[in-house]
């Protein structure tokens, strides 16, 4: 069945054989590499002073694989004494893989979600616990003020810097006009941002109106809804969960 569907888009910060697009041509379909967004390293100096620190932190919470790869490359072994979050089971993995424990991961993996399970076991936690958050250039603020909120001390520092890629528009946009494209993957809030920047609202706005929207989670999911578009979101937030599920709707659409 899949031969006959149509094209599935790759936004995420990948080449043409990154993860999620292995897991795609792994059920059979055809990708188009579209990366609206790219990682590049970052001035570490703060982080760097930070992990130097990192005994008299309490926590250090990781909210993207993209992060955890900044720390361990200056951090390769685990701190002894210091608890590790994670705000999702992808996140948690890599970390596990490299022989890091995970103290924290939510049911659910958002920001929010993180921070309510770090809420209901704080009253086991000293007044002002420091915590470390090695986090994107374009971080949102929900970890930080949540954190800030149940009164820890948080330590924000770049990890890494997350920016708009060159995308070849032309060859998009020749996709977009003649309806060539199945569904579009979204992974980030920033992959959707920029991509709709990049294309124009129009053009952003025709993409999703031919092909569907699949977001990792209800934060990506919300960052379409904020553009006028709705999205099926994965059942959870892994890329393979992302690449079965699109694979899941094409085949109804089929």
């Amino acid at each position: 069945m899949s031969g006959a569907m149509r094209p599935v888009v790759v936004t995420r910060a990948e080449g043409s054989d990154g993860p999620l697009s292995r897991e795609l041509r792994g059920l059979g379909l055809t990708v188009l590499s579209w990366p609206a967004v790219s990682v590049v390293r970052a001035d570490t100096t703060a982080l760097e002073a930070a992990l130097a620190e990192l005994q008299s932190f309490g926590w250090v919470v990781f909210a993207s694989r993209h992060a955890v790869a900044a720390v361990l490359e200056r951090l390769p072994m685990p701190p002894a004494a210091v608890r590790v979050a994670a705000v999702g089971q992808a996140t948690a993995q890599v970390l596990r893989q490299r022989g890091w424990p995970v103290h924290l991961t939510p049911e659910e993996p958002s920001a929010a979600s993180l921070i309510a399970a770090f809420a209901r076991q704080w009253w086991a936690e000293e007044p002002g616990v420091k915590v470390l958050y090695p986090a994107s250039s374009r971080a949102l603020p929900t970890i930080a003020t949540g954190l800030r909120q149940l009164g820890a001390l948080v330590t924000q520092v770049e990890a890494y810097r997350t920016q708009a890629a060159s995308l070849d528009l032309d060859e998009c946009r020749a996709w977009i006009a003649r309806g060539g494209v199945g569904a579009v993957t979204f992974a980030s809030p920033s992959a959707v941002s920029e991509l709709a920047q990049a294309l124009g609202a129009a053009d952003f706005q025709r993409l999703l109106a031919e092909s569907a929207a699949v977001a990792i989670g209800r934060t990506t999911a919300a960052e379409l809804n904020a553009h006028g578009q709705e999205a099926v979101v994965a059942e959870s937030a892994t890329l393979h969960s992302l690449a079965v599920t699109t694979l899941r709707l094409l085949q109804t659409r089929a």
